[in-house]
Parts: structure tokens; C-alpha cells; sequence
């Protein structure tokens, strides 16, 4: 049985070796589930460095309800652009399994660029692609078709996770359908419908809970 990796980002991994490297400059902290990392519209110099568990990064809009913008498994990071900036966060992150990090302090971190400038690099490359990724899913979540921004998702999850299958590509990371709902401005009963509609289709297969994007079909990338 494949076993499932959690999440919808990650970094590569040289990106991750070097974030490991420097992780005595932060602070080992646990997170028991449910536990808030930080709160949107709160002012902090802190980002973490995912090592295990799972973060949900969110935005609630003024009428309560909430926009799940990632989940962030081992291996990721979050928090690091308001972090930077001083400026109120923009989004929230919780804990939604029992969570260990690296918190890291951008107040005391600039004699650590100054001798390792290469942690500076990565984090700004880590910025640069997250900033990629939300211009996609902006010009996607423009649109009123739910399908398009379904296989915009499923597009970038093929990107970060897929490996080669005998009939495809396979997507090794899970998602729930109310995660993708959330993630794509959609429904659950909407998620389920589509994805539905793309296994009659014949251009996705569903194997041990895993989506399998078949080989004649295999979505195309964004450029």
C-alpha cells in the first residue's frame, strides 16, 4: 500500500536541506491539534518551518466564513512573508494534527544572513514561488466554473506530488473533498460531482484513495 504524503505544498529538496541546516538559529516548538501557530491580523517576527504534522493556512473573510488558502505537511514552511514585513498577517494557521516546528525569528536574524546568506536566498526563492502559485490561483478562482478551478488544483498537486503509474501519473499526497471544496471556492457536493464526472470521463481513476490522473489525459501544466 502507498503510503500518503499530507499536504498541498512542498519544497524541493535542496530548498529543504538548507532550511534543515539552519535550524539551530530557531527554536524546536509542538503544537497539539486544534492549536493556533499564528492569527491573521496579528503582528509577529516569527515563521516556522514544518517537521511534522499538518498546518492549515486560511483566511477568514469579514462575514466569518473561511478560505483555506494550503495545508502544509513536513517539510514547508509558513508564516515567513508577514514575518518580514511587520505588517498585520494576512491569513491564519492552525495545527490540524499534533504538529512539531522550527520557529524562527526574523528579528534576530540578520547577522545569521550576514554569515549565511544563502538562508536568505532560500527563503526569498520560497516567496517568489508562493507568490507563482497564488497568481495562478487567482486567475483560476476568477472564473465561474467550478470544474476549471478543480483542475487547477489538481494540476498544481500533479506538479509537487505525482509520480510516474503505468497508467498515469499518480498523485501521492491526500485530500479530502470538503479540503478541496474549501481550497477552490466550491462545495463538497460540487468536488464530488466533478471529480465523479472525470472518472466517467475516463480521464482520472480513483486507486486506495489516491487520484490517478490517466496517461492519454494527464492535465497540462501551467506555464
Amino acid at each position: 500500500m502507498l503510503k500518503k504524503k499530507l499536504g498541498t505544498w512542498r519544497l524541493d529538496r535542496q530548498l529543504v536541506d538548507l532550511l534543515t541546516r539552519h535550524a539551530a538559529h530557531g527554536r524546536r516548538r509542538r503544537f497539539k491539534k486544534d492549536t493556533v501557530l499564528y492569527e491573521q491580523g496579528e503582528v509577529s517576527p516569527h515563521f516556522y518551518f514544518v517537521l511534522k504534522g499538518l498546518v492549515q493556512i486560511s483566511i477568514f473573510r469579514i462575514d466569518g466564513s473561511e478560505v483555506v488558502l494550503e495545508l502544509m505537511g513536513p517539510d514547508t514552511i509558513c508564516g515567513e512573508g508577514s514575518a518580514f514585513d511587520g505588517l498585520p498577517r494576512f491569513s491564519s494557521a492552525a495545527a490540524i494534527e499534533d504538529t512539531e516546528t522550527i520557529e524562527f525569528d526574523t528579528s534576530k536574524m540578520t547577522e545569521v544572513f550576514r554569515e549565511h546568506p544563502e538562508f536568505a536566498l532560500s527563503l526569498l526563492r520560497i516567496t517568489s514561488l508562493k507568490q507563482r502559485v497564488l497568481a495562478i490561483r487567482l486567475k483560476h478562482l476568477a472564473s465561474r466554473e467550478p470544474r476549471e478551478r478543480i483542475m487547477e488544483l489538481l494540476t498544481r498537486l500533479e506538479e509537487m506530488f505525482a509520480i510516474d503509474h503505468a497508467r498515469g501519473r499518480l498523485l501521492v499526497t491526500h485530500v479530502t473533498h470538503e479540503q478541496i471544496a474549501t481550497m477552490t471556492g466550491t462545495s463538497r457536493v460540487t468536488v464530488t460531482r466533478t471529480l465523479q464526472r472525470l472518472r466517467e470521463q475516463g480521464r482520472i481513476d480513483i486507486l486506495d484513495g489516491h487520484i490517478l490522473l490517466k496517461r492519454n489525459t494527464v492535465l497540462k501544466k501551467q506555464t
